[in-house]
């Protein structure tokens, strides 16, 4: 998967040693936003210090991600994992300005264009008055 957007914060990367190989570890941390109407955040790892080196993420970067999602359990509940495997910086800022709205295409087919013309009201609706009948003694009711 894939997603474009700015880095909006590096955080402490973890650190720690592997109990099977007893090697060192470390993984950094960042949160993505996306540059849509309504933003979004990702909060996403890079593992490994060579991947941390070649990837070299700073704070307000504009980039695209491609990422995995995995889930594991541990002690009965369960933990999302996105981790990023390639960086692309390669993107153009898109603006945050709205676009004016574009008018439907009224051409027939084959035809010369047609103007647009603004819809007319709709016609009032005609009102029927009734004077209104005496009730006989007992009812309640209007009709």
């Amino acid at each position: 998967m894939e997603i474009t957007g700015k880095i909006i914060a590096v955080l402490e990367p973890r650190k720690g040693t592997s109990s099977r190989t007893g090697s060192e570890w470390i993984c950094g941390q960042y949160v993505l936003e996306t540059m849509d109407q309504y933003p979004r955040k990702l909060f996403f790892e890079v593992f490994g210090a060579d991947r941390l080196q070649q990837f070299n993420i700073q704070l307000g970067e504009i980039m695209t991600v491609s990422f995995d999602i995995d889930a594991r359990e541990y002690q009965g509940r369960w933990y999302n994992g996105v981790r990023a495997f390639r960086v692309d910086r390669n993107v153009q800022a898109a603006p945050m300005a709205t676009a004016a709205p574009v008018a439907p295409d009224t051409t027939p087919f084959g035809g010369a264009p047609v103007p647009t013309q603004a819809p007319a009201a709709p016609a009032a609706p005609a009102v029927e008055t009734t004077p209104f009948a005496p009730q006989a003694e007992g009812e309640d009711l209007p009709f």
